[in-house]
């Protein structure tokens, strides 16, 4: 007995399969190859099927009780009717049709002026030209639909960035006849868990999530009051709220849970990626040995401008204080990703979620140590590592609770690797000087 979870990313497709006490039984990975042009970004959707076929027959047991996928959020194709694809599969961060914003929000400026982002599958969308003999298919439900042999329902999560209304659980149609899109395009919507259908070998597969969201399910981050934080390239939260926040800036957006209330986050453009870029030649885990508190804070951004916790286009990276060497560098650019996540949760908290009680971190930046204390630290709160934090592994946990509690199943399978507790130095001084240093540049509205 055992449940298989996919992560459909953008470097690799892998797999899990974990028995319902939560041990993984197995692990496959295969690599995939992405196409850029300048704005443009775009993957071959035929890859993701070979790369598929190949991890699920690594992984595949004697039994298989069910199959979930996730995938990059906003990414997705256009099919003819029988689902074969007709263009190439448009990435999460293409920019191509950043100019299709402002139409979009002019059909609708109550609802997309503040949350409709350039980069959102919708304004794709409309640079495709789709027509009524087009269907639009996030990249989860190309596979889903490839393995159970029929188009498939797309889920609320995946479904989100093109335009799909959770509150009222339908899509936006009025929105979308002055945008010149028919309704026979866009896909049935189910809450993930749903079976969608089941392969030639009877095993049923299940509606997925976003990868956010299979991390955080992995995480075990499913209750108020518990949040999980990714930090990798950037910094992307998630976390659980029984009412919808409502964020007047558009830097908080909120998927459904599966088991009722909501899944609020945002995603930075802060995060580790500057390390990369300013410390090019370091040895990283010798200055994290090294590293230390210094009265000097990098502002992160990875580009220009800032999406969470605050909306600012004009948003440049900033330097306080005298950082000398690489490992002042190293070590003022941890301080500024741990005071954005600081103030992330402070605007969380604002809109009425509840205060924070502790944190799971997962993501490519839990191998420093010195940075998983200071994160602590900073935020007054213990942090938790969880021993599986792949969303593959999440996904398992969400095909596992088919029929029953999401929040249960994963508390059940979710083991954590170790808890650190929080330390007396929050560097409020520093932190106090950064905000300030935030208002006066007027990034923060």
């Amino acid at each position: 007995m055992g449940w298989i979870g996919v992560d459909l990313g953008t470097q690799s497709v892998r797999a899990v399969l974990a028995d319902a006490d939560g041990t993984v039984l197995a692990r496959a990975a295969r690599p995939l190859v992405s196409h850029r042009d300048g704005p443009r970004h775009e993957q071959d959707p035929q890859s993701w099927l070979d790369a598929v076929d190949a991890v699920l027959a690594d992984v595949a047991g004697a039994e298989i009780d069910g199959i979930a996928i996730c995938s990059t959020s906003g990414t997705f194709l256009l099919t003819d009717e029988q689902g074969r694809p007709v263009t190439p599969a448009l990435m999460y961060d293409d920019a191509r049709a950043a100019d299709q914003r402002d139409r979009i929000v002019d059909a609708d400026p109550d609802r997309w002026a503040t949350a409709m982002q350039p980069t959102w599958a919708l304004p794709k969308l409309l640079w495709l030209n789709a027509t009524e003999s087009h269907r639009i298919v996030h990249s989860a439900d190309f596979v889903a639909a490839h393995l159970v042999g029929h188009p498939v329902a797309s889920d609320t999560s995946h479904a989100l960035k093109t335009g799909y209304d959770l509150v009222a659980d339908a899509w936006p149609q009025a929105a979308f006849d002055k945008l010149g899109l028919p309704a026979s395009i866009f896909p049935d919507v189910v809450l993930p868990g749903t079976e969608l259908g089941r392969t030639p070998a009877g095993v049923p597969v299940y509606a997925g999530m976003t990868d956010g969201c299979a991390a955080q399910i992995a995480a075990g981050a499913l209750a108020p009051g518990s949040w999980n934080s990714v930090l990798g390239t950037t910094l992307v939260l998630k976390g659980v709220s029984k009412d919808l926040l409502d964020d007047p800036t558009g830097a908080v957006y909120s998927h459904r849970h599966p088991d009722g209330g909501w899944l609020p986050g945002g995603a930075s453009s802060t995060g580790a990626g500057v390390l990369t870029e300013l410390l090019p030649n370091a040895d990283l885990d010798a200055l994290d040995k090294a590293a230390g508190p210094i009265d000097a804070v990098v502002y992160p951004l990875t580009k220009t401008g800032e999406r969470f916790p605050f909306v600012a286009p004009q948003a440049g990276r900033f330097t306080l204080g005298n950082p000398a060497g690489d490992l002042a560098t190293y070590v003022a650019v941890l301080q500024g990703v741990a005071f954005i996540e600081r103030l992330a949760f402070e605007h969380l908290v604002s809109l009425g979620a509840d205060p924070l009680r502790s944190v799971s971190l997962t993501g490519g930046a839990v191998r420093s140590g010195y940075w998983n204390q200071l994160r602590a630290d900073v935020l007054g709160v213990p942090v938790e590592l969880p021993a599986t934090p792949d969303p593959a592994y999440g996904m398992a946990i969400l095909a596992a609770s088919s029929g029953g509690s999401l929040t249960e199943t994963a508390r059940r399978m979710v083991k954590t690797d170790r808890i650190l507790e929080p330390g007396p130095q929050r560097l409020e001084e520093l932190y106090g000087e950064f905000v300030a240093e935030l208002d006066r540049r007027g990034y923060r509205g």
